[in-house]
């Protein structure tokens, strides 16, 4: 930002006030993200018992966003690199919270599934926008705690989407929450109008991302070597995530009798809670191990990978409740230690006019990935039960563990010279 612009704006204090307003509004934002789209799984249930369907039919109901997203987010990324990043972010809230609205209305099975097709669609340019916008406003120095707030606040909309879904399912019927959560939305994008600010943008003449195909900006990304491990470890932990997300409300509800709402809130609750802990802990611990070397971003991402692999082998002895919530609690911390680097370690690699397509890349191999995990959950679910699937997520933690390893020990030197020399070819 120029001396003139930050005097307007009231100095070196005036731009940290906008930046962490920026920021506040972004978690917020977030959290109506993650609430609108896991909130489905809250009411598998009760789906299921109005619609008649089948476990294998709730995981295609629960893959359909997480493909629609998939698809969506190479484009989404491109466009929220050539466009203001805060029309971007309040164009999209708008259009998924009206979306979401409409799910509680569905009529049948067709509606359901293409409204929540159109949701991934729709809710896919937020988060590259979002990490984009973040990652302008801040520096090295406080980057990894304004992701970690980011993150907290997709964590509590898990939580919340959750929890609101479910008691709502339970006393008033299943579609409620979906409308009262697309007007919360509505809501929220009027006042970005006011809080949303963006910084100077990048020149176009140094900016390759204004110009060409789609594919040629994702290429110049996906050229660099670690960010390529990045999406590997991205794509393997998408399955883990996302399969957690969408079964382990129906797992409570099934393994420990719980209710709708109970089942709902507790999965959340413990899935989320430990992980929000792990991610405010992970981002300030983040900013200072990393504060003469970048790289150690990586290295922390890695490590808590490797550490948390063997702890979901405990699923295979088929819990009770204390060791369940034990186990999902330390999954859940160390899971979120390392998110809290992800982000910031993105930032280190891909310079900042190709962050939001390096982010919609992410988006494309974590949610499609995660789409064929939930699938394939309720599809052997029947067989071999939810225990052994959420055990077998250790196999491919530990392959992004030893993936990620490698970018901090061989990649990321050269990667990270690259960005500071500006360019992203080579």
């Amino acid at each position: 930002m120029s001396a003139a612009a930050a005097s307007a704006s009231g100095g070196e204090g005036g731009l940290l006030a906008r930046r962490w307003r920026v920021t506040g509004f972004l978690m917020v934002a977030a959290a109506i993200n993650y609430a609108d789209r896991v909130a489905i799984s809250a009411v598998f249930p009760a789906l299921r018992e109005e619609l008649g369907l089948s476990d294998v039919t709730l995981g295609l109901v629960g893959s359909l966003f997480l493909w629609s997203y998939a698809l969506a987010s190479p484009i989404a990324g491109v466009v929220a690199d050539r466009l203001p990043r805060t029309t971007v972010i309040l164009g999209a809230l708008t259009l998924w919270s009206v979306v979401t609205g409409l799910i509680g209305l569905s009529t049948g099975l067709i509606m359901l599934c293409v409204l929540r097709a159109l949701l991934g669609v729709l809710e896919s340019p937020y988060l590259p926008a979002a990490v984009a916008l973040l990652g302008q406003h801040h520096t090295p120095a406080t980057r990894a705690r304004a992701m970690s707030a980011h993150s907290i606040g997709l964590n509590a909309g898990v939580i919340f989407g959750g929890g609101f879904a479910g008691f709502l399912a339970e006393h008033y019927g299943w579609r409620t929450g979906f409308v009262i959560l697309g007007g919360l939305g509505l809501i929220w994008a009027f006042f970005g109008r006011r809080w949303l600010t963006e910084p100077l943008p990048v020149r176009p003449s140094a900016n390759p991302a204004a110009s060409g195909s789609w594919l040629a900006a994702v290429r110049r990304v996906v050229a660099i070597p670690s960010f390529r491990l990045l999406l590997l470890a991205e794509m393997l932990t998408g399955v883990t995530t996302w399969i957690f997300l969408n079964w382990l409300p129906l797992y409570f509800r099934e393994t420990f009798q719980m209710s709708l709402g109970t089942a709902g809130l507790v999965g959340a609750l413990m899935l989320q809670g430990a992980m929000v802990t792990g991610i405010a802990v992970g981002g300030w611990f983040s900013d200072r191990y990393a504060r003469e070397d970048g790289r150690r971003r990586m290295l922390l991402l890695a490590g808590s990978y490797l550490v948390v692999s063997p702890v979901l082998l405990l699923f295979l002895t088929r819990p009770g409740f204390a060791l369940v919530v034990a186990t999902i609690a330390t999954f859940s911390f160390l899971r979120g230690f390392g998110e809290a680097s992800e982000k910031a370690a993105l930032c280190e690699i891909v310079p900042p006019h190709g962050r939001a397509t390096a982010m919609g890349c992410m988006n494309t191999l974590a949610t499609a990935a995660g789409g064929i995990g939930v699938f394939l959950a309720g599809w052997f679910k029947g067989d071999l039960g939810l225990n052994v699937v959420f055990s077998a997520s250790s196999v491919l933690l530990l392959i992004s563990g030893l993936s990620l390893f490698y970018a901090y020990r061989v990649t990321m030197r050269q990667d990270m010279a690259r960005v500071a020399a500006g360019g992203m070819d080579g």
